[in-house]
């Protein structure tokens, strides 16, 4: 993710998402992840602790309603709608993929949940703790990915991306 001056187009310098810039537009809410995303200090970070957060306190007190298939449902509808969100915002922030856009963070960690479930607090938290070190780091193939696609396409794919990779690197920990 970026959050540079140089990423912001020609003669145009990329703004600080405010509460005020959040609640304009529906596409803001949702690609600053309900507010998570207009943390000072790692909102990426604060954007999949947030996602964790409501896939546990969904999972938990309404079960019967979210289930698996209702999660998947959930998970396509947020990416579709997330590439509209996310472009529509990062055209108003000047920066494509802008650092407080987290939505896309919490459809990939809903993802990361869903497909290592039923489990445990550690269980969790490893695979949350390693797709947030794949995000930030964005290993070969993630990164060219990310540089080749842009938009709201380019920014929910890239976390999609390493949200594979992330269950990749499970599975083969639980094969050995």
């Amino acid at each position: 993710m970026t959050d540079s001056v140089s990423d912001a187009p020609v003669g145009r310098l990329p703004i600080r998402p405010t509460l005020a810039f959040m609640l304009a537009h529906p596409a803001h809410l949702l690609a600053l992840g309900f507010g998570s995303g207009l943390s000072r200090v790692v909102p990426g970070t604060m954007g999949t602790l947030f996602g964790w957060l409501c896939f546990r306190l969904l999972s938990t007190y309404w079960p019967g309603i979210f289930t698996a298939p209702v999660w998947g449902a959930l998970i396509v509808a947020g990416f579709a709608v997330g590439i509209y969100a996310c472009d529509k915002t990062g055209r108003a922030l000047g920066v494509p993929d802008h650092g407080a856009m987290v939505w896309d963070e919490i459809i990939a960690i809903w993802l990361v949940l869903l497909m290592v479930r039923p489990t445990n607090f550690a269980a969790e938290l490893t695979a949350v703790l390693l797709f947030r070190v794949l995000d930030m780091t964005k290993p070969p193939p993630i990164r060219q990915f990310e540089r080749r696609f842009k938009g709201g396409f380019g920014v929910m794919a890239d976390d999609i991306l390493a949200a594979f990779f992330t269950l990749l690197l499970l599975a083969l920990w639980r094969f050995l």
